[in-house]
């Protein structure tokens, strides 16, 4: 919450403009109120539900790490439809079960926004990229 309060304090010093004609600060006065609100709720939350010791797994942390890296080497090297899956399929063992089922429709779905985001927004995504 401090953070969002220092990065919002700090976009007012930009002009705003409106939604139609965005100025400087809009975008980082927007997310860090969003922000802010998430931290609100989240300490409103807490006084509410009893506290759950935090554990910290190394071996998930190694997991996590290995398929984001071999997200970023498949995306540039290959094509992103593969480093997708592979992110999906090898995260998922850090979770507490595994389903190839619900990982096809994970994969599946992130690929439909990464193609909406390349078709809608003209983002330059290296989806059907066969070879670098």
């Amino acid at each position: 919450m401090a953070i969002a309060l220092i990065f919002g304090v700090g976009a007012l010093n930009y002009p705003i403009g409106q939604f139609s004609h965005a100025g400087a600060a809009l975008f980082p006065l927007l997310i860090s109120c969003m922000l802010f609100l998430i931290g609100l709720i989240s300490v409103v939350r807490s006084r509410f539900v009893d506290a759950v010791p935090l554990k910290f797994n190394f071996k998930n942390v190694a997991v996590i790490l290995l398929g984001l890296f071999g997200f970023a080497l498949l995306s540039q090297h290959f094509n992103m439809i593969a480093a997708i899956v592979f992110l999906v399929f090898c995260v998922s063992f850090a979770g507490t079960s595994y389903s190839v089922a619900r990982n096809l429709k994970i994969s599946a779905g992130l690929i439909a926004i990464a193609f909406a985001f390349q078709q809608l927004l003209g983002m330059q995504l290296p989806l059907l990229k066969w070879i670098s």
